[in-house]
């Protein structure tokens, strides 16, 4: 099956459950889920679901998927920055309201629900991300660069998450708009954080993505892309460095379409 789309986006997305899940027989309660939209743009999200929370992989598959269709709903073509903005934090709220309800409907603690959440819009010449909690957003311009959109968003203690259904959580949400040349991007969970990012300064590690950009620009097959980027996140090389749940969604959009989709966007 191609995952090369009409408007010549390419997206793989995987997450897989960590060690230390798989060794107390949890499931995985990170989760993605994207769209591309008429207009050629792109809607991504990645959520972690809390460790400690018994339906954080609920919580998780909620969000994304409220978030990703709150956004897909609008009429994005008319957002201006401070349009867009609104539209993140209410597609953040909106997941968060969906969270709170299936709480009331499992009559459980909302905490039991516990995730982040990073919603990512992105066209080929900016993109805009809202995050609540940890992981982060990077695009990359296709010369080698790589550029943070968003990063970890932590509490007031080392190692402390903000959630979605926190008071404050969307209210204190991070948001940011990257304007440039996009030609990659790569949204991932926290388990990624310490072979993603350079830490704690948060900015990209460069010799971390150029090989994932590149595999995305020969890949064709989704089944094998995904097998192969699953492949990638229970490897050695990413399991000695964490055993957290992992989620890496991947994105790439072909240049020679670029100039039809951009003109669209000039006037923001």
């Amino acid at each position: 099956m191609s995952i090369e789309a009409e408007n010549q986006w390419r997206v793989v997305s995987v997450s897989v459950a960590g060690r230390s899940h798989e060794k107390r027989g949890q499931v995985c309660q990170d989760a993605h889920y994207w769209q591309i939209l008429p207009e050629g743009i792109l809607v991504a999200a990645v959520a972690d679901g809390a460790g400690s929370s018994n339906l954080g992989d609920v919580g998780a598959k909620i969000a994304v998927g409220v978030a990703v269709e709150a956004i897909s709903q609008q009429n994005l073509l008319l957002a201006d920055d401070v349009g867009w903005q609104f539209l993140l934090v209410d597609a953040l709220r909106a997941a968060k309201n969906a969270v709170l309800a299936e709480s009331r409907v499992r009559e459980v603690e909302a905490r039991e629900l516990a995730t982040t959440l990073i919603l990512v819009v992105a066209t080929p010449g900016f993109a805009i991300a809202a995050q609540v909690g940890d992981g982060a957003a990077v695009v990359g311009d296709g010369e080698e660069n790589v550029f943070s959109v968003t990063a970890p968003q932590t509490g007031e203690h080392i190692n402390e998450t903000i959630f979605l259904i926190s008071e404050q959580g969307v209210e204190n949400a991070q948001v940011s708009i990257w304007r440039g040349k996009l030609v990659h991007l790569a949204i991932f969970s926290d388990g990624l954080q310490m072979l993603a990012l350079k830490m704690p300064m948060g900015l990209p590690h460069s010799p971390f993505f150029a090989p994932l950009f590149k595999f995305m620009m020969v890949v064709t097959d989704e089944e094998e892309a995904t097998k192969q980027l699953e492949e990638f996140l229970r490897s050695p090389k990413v399991t000695g460095k964490t055993d957290d749940d992992l989620t890496l969604l991947l994105a790439w959009y072909d240049e020679s379409r670029r100039k039809s989709v951009v003109e669209k966007f000039y006037c923001l």
